[in-house]
């Protein structure tokens, strides 16, 4: 489909010269309305620009777009600008190679879809407000109920638009003198090396001089432990980086002194922090960057988002989740090999997924062998007649083997008894649920071969796929365009297909989870056909999901 602007305006990056966009994914979210008169009155409060909608070629259909405007709900982003000094930035002089520049005026629609009922498949992280408004449609749909809105630590409730990511053309730095520090963060995840070679390249396009960024060791404490000194970083350090896996910085988890850190961040002058980590790095990120805020440092604090188990709220994906996905079908395939070759074989592969089951789910989706697939989300019964070892029974039966994905939180509703101790990051200590489950397993059919595969640090270590390694580029582009903007206090992400600046705090709430009534873990389910995996006591107790 072809769409294009009628009145020429000035174009922000992501329009064509001709003032077409590039797609028609650039209208999500945007209310459309038919057209009555080929003249549209552009009023004071909300442009509304022609579009013309060439659906063969022929005919065409003429619709108004509503750009939302100064009074619409934006989740709005801390800056520095009225610290900082504004001035042009050293890309307008070509555009920005060509390419335009973003606005702060520019919105990304957070929701793309809105349903009909809460019935609707999806519409499981509707609010009571937003049910209540359905009700009150006369539609035909029952009355809101509590049950039927979702849990607070999976929906968060947002306004409909986020400030779109990208290049100013007004920037609040002066790149000569900009000090800029890179620290990553939290477990191993591909990706890590694109992203630090990201943000160095970037920051160099920008004119930031060698010897004026700077590599922090080992994570947060790396600020301020004599052993562990900050490297220098230019293009010539981080060359050929994003062939190797793991990080050139070194990381860790947890320990971090906030105040320790905004001593060195004010003594060493830096103005720029860029934080790459999952949800523990970036509640350090927001810790660092109250704690300027309150001693008067001016640094501008930015996250990029990392969480190999994809468990971000808000994004569409977190960088190296392809990869992972990608890798860890080489242990499902040899699974299911070393299965079906064996007399009663079972391949039993656990994956990462502390949490959130997407890299067990989409691994299991996208390899096309897996048989069972187990995920924190989902509780399940392991005896009864619609346990999960009847179900194993039956397909042995069925098939002589089967091949088995449990993502490492799983079961722990079974496994865990009393207090639970915590890791340095705050996460809880989980038990082992593979070599339980090989032994259970075990227990139960006396005659099977069962091997047991646990790919996680291979899987977490190697370098990334083109699709991440392209994703890593912009998100680290983006990031350091932020810092460059004046915003402080952000990370960026993907929502809808378009990038985005997002409060930190919004997006360390909890963590990302798969949804049980979605459309993702019901079209695996359907496609393996798996049942639910529950007991009668379970069932009438209300524990099964």
């Amino acid at each position: 489909m072809l769409w294009s602007h009628s009145r020429p305006t000035v174009p922000s990056v992501g329009q064509t010269s001709d003032f077409g966009l590039r797609s028609s994914s650039h209208l999500n979210g945007l209310r459309l309305q038919p057209l009555t008169e080929q003249r549209l009155r552009h009023g004071s409060r909300q442009h509304r620009h022609l579009i013309t909608a060439a659906a063969d070629g022929v005919s065409n259909t003429a619709f108004a777009i509503e750009a939302p405007g100064d009074s619409d709900d934006v989740l709005e982003c801390q800056d520095l600008k009225s610290k900082l000094k504004a001035r042009d930035s050293p890309f307008k002089t070509h555009d920005n190679f060509g390419g335009g520049f973003a606005s702060d005026g520019d919105r990304v629609a957070l929701q793309s879809m809105r349903f009909a009922t809460p019935h609707s498949a999806g519409a499981t992280c509707m609010t009571l407000g937003q049910l209540s408004k359905i009700h009150n449609n006369d539609n035909g749909s029952k009355p809101p109920r509590s049950e039927d809105a979702a849990d607070d630590q999976v929906c968060v409730p947002l306004p409909p638009w986020a400030i779109r990511a990208g290049a100013r053309e007004t920037i609040y730095h002066d790149p000569l003198t900009v000090n800029a520090a890179i620290v990553t963060c939290g477990g191993l995840c591909p990706g890590l090396n694109d992203v630090v070679q990201g943000l160095v390249r970037k920051l160099e396009d920008y004119g930031v001089p060698d010897g004026n960024i700077l590599g922090i060791r080992y994570g947060y404490k790396g600020f301020y432990n004599r052993k562990t000194k900050p490297v220098v970083l230019n293009s010539k350090a981080v060359e050929g980086i994003q062939l190797q896996g793991g990080t050139i910085l070194g990381t860790s988890r947890g320990g971090a002194d906030i105040k320790e850190i905004v001593k060195r961040i004010d003594m060493w002058g830096i103005d720029m922090l860029f934080v790459v980590g999952g949800n523990g790095g970036n509640a350090g990120a927001a810790a660092i960057q109250a704690q300027c805020e309150k001693d008067e440092v001016v640094c501008n604090v930015v996250g990029v988002p990392k969480s190999i188990d994809n468990d971000i709220l808000v994004i569409d994906k977190c960088f190296g989740f392809d990869t992972a996905v990608e890798e860890a079908q080489t242990a499902l395939l040899a699974a299911k090999v070393e299965a079906s070759s064996a007399d009663h074989g079972i391949g039993l592969v656990k994956l990462m997924g502390r949490s959130s089951g997407f890299i067990a789910m989409q691994a299991s989706m996208a390899s096309g062998v897996v048989d069972v697939c187990l995920i924190p989300e989902v509780n399940f019964a392991m005896d009864g007649e619609q346990g999960l070892m009847a179900y194993l029974r039956r397909l042995l039966a069925d098939k002589g083997h089967c091949v088995i994905c449990v993502a490492e939180g799983a079961g722990q509703e079974i496994l865990m008894s009393g207090d639970v101790q915590t890791d340095l990051s705050g996460n809880p200590i989980l038990k082992d649920v593979g070599p339980w489950l090989k032994s259970e397993i075990k227990k139960c059919f006396k005659d099977a071969d069962v091997k047991y595969i646990d790919p996680s640090y291979l899987i977490r270590s190697i370098p990334t796929t083109s699709n991440d390694r392209i994703y890593c580029k912009i998100l680290a582009h983006n990031a350091v365009h932020a810092a460059f903007a004046g915003f402080t206090g952000v990370t960026v992400g993907l929502v809808n297909t378009h990038y985005v600046l997002l409060p930190i705090p919004v997006v360390i709430q909890a963590p990302r989870r798969v949804d049980p009534q979605g459309k993702q873990w019901n079209r695996l389910r359907s496609s393996i056909g798996q049942p639910q995996f529950t007991s009668a006591a379970a069932s009438s107790a209300g524990t099964g999901v």
